[in-house]
């Protein structure tokens, strides 16, 4: 009986660090991948921000954004 119950709690164990290994090794995995992505867009965003056609905003006193430059909150009021 003794014996039985030593197997059964061994077995259960090597379940659990099993599991418990595969989820940190898939959580560590998907946290690469997450991160990775991430750099890609800032990269991508980086690179946007330098296209001729993109235009920079300002956010202004009243918390409106508006283009940099010429067209300040004079012309707008």
């Amino acid at each position: 009986m003794l014996l039985r119950i030593l197997l059964f709690t061994l077995i259960a164990l090597i379940i659990y660090f099993g599991i418990r290994r595969i989820w940190k090794d898939w959580s560590g995995k998907f946290k690469a991948d997450e991160e990775e992505a991430r750099l890609l867009r800032r990269q991508r965003d980086l690179a946007e921000r330098q296209r001729p056609d993109v235009i920079d905003l300002k956010r202004g006193d009243d918390g409106t954004y508006r283009p940099k430059g010429k067209d300040d909150a004079d012309k707008r009021h």
